[in-house]
């Protein structure tokens, strides 16, 4: 599956789409939300740090889902995560998404790419 995002409405939209096709494929319930929320945190994040759109694919290949973003400039995330205080109102998508994929990686070129472990 593969989505381009301008704004939050596309969001919505690619997420329901991507929730429902999941669902299809039997993939547990668990890892849907798992997904839904990854993709959610790391687009926002393009959207906001990242120029303007984001480019977002999901692949299911055997046991593992892929789900990569890109945005339209160079932006780079912290190779390491940490959670802000509560009191903040952001920095915490980041941690969020290195809690529930089993790894994260970035590349000039493609992005933040993220690998969720199908259980």
């Amino acid at each position: 599956m593969y989505f381009e995002i301008g704004d939050h409405a596309a969001l919505q939209r690619a997420l329901k789409t991507l929730c429902a096709r999941l669902s299809e494929e039997n993939v547990p319930e668990g890892v849907v939300f798992d997904s839904k929320l990854v993709a959610n945190e790391l687009v926002i994040n393009v959207l906001r740090h990242g120029g303007g759109r984001a480019f977002f694919r999901a692949e299911l290949k055997g046991s593992e889902l892929s789900l990569s973003v890109r945005g339209e400039n160079s932006f780079c995330p912290p190779a390491t995560s940490c959670c802000s205080p509560v009191s903040e109102e952001c920095g915490r998508g980041l941690f969020l998404v290195d809690a529930v994929c089993a790894r994260r990686e970035y590349s000039q070129e493609d992005g933040i790419t993220v690998y969720l472990k199908l259980k």
